[in-house]
C-alpha cells in the first residue's frame, strides 16, 4: 500500500472500535497514532503532529469536546471530526463549534469515514 503521508490520531475509548479504524486506515495508506481518552489525547496532538484527529465525544477522564476545546485555546487549528452515537442536535451543535466534521458511528462503515477522513484532507 502506497503511504499518502498524512497522519490521523484516532482518540476514541472504544478499544475495539479504535482497533478496526487504526487498521484501516493504515490499510489506506495513513500514519495513525492512539489514545484512549482526551487527555491522552491531548499529549498526543503534541507528540505526534496529526493532520487530522477522529475524535470520539463520550470519553473518560476528558471527554472529546473539552479536548477540542483546549486544543483551539493552545492555537491547535487541526481538522477535527468527532465520532459519536449520539445524533441530538444539542451535541452535534456543540461539537461543531470546534470540529470540522461530525460522524455518528451507527450510520456510517469505516470505508465511509476514510471517505470523509480523504476529503477533509483535500485527498480525494
Amino acid at each position: 500500500m502506497e503511504k499518502i503521508g498524512k497522519k490521523i490520531l484516532i482518540v476514541e475509548d472504544s478499544k475495539n472500535y479504535r482497533w478496526v479504524l487504526e487498521q484501516n486506515l493504515m490499510q489506506a495508506g495513513f500514519d495513525v497514532a492512539t489514545a484512549d481518552d482526551g487527555e491522552k489525547g491531548l499529549a498526543a496532538v503534541k507528540e505526534e503532529k496529526p493532520d487530522l484527529i477522529l475524535l470520539d465525544i463520550e470519553m473518560p477522564r476528558m471527554d472529546g469536546i473539552t479536548m477540542s476545546k483546549k486544543l483551539k485555546e493552545a492555537g491547535e487549528n487541526l481538522p477535527i471530526i468527532f465520532l459519536t452515537n449520539m445524533s441530538d442536535m444539542k451535541h452535534i451543535s456543540g461539537a461543531l463549534e470546534t470540529a470540522t466534521g461530525y460522524i455518528i458511528k451507527s450510520e456510517l462503515s469505516v470505508d465511509e469515514i476514510i471517505g470523509r477522513v480523504k476529503e477533509k484532507l483535500n485527498l480525494k
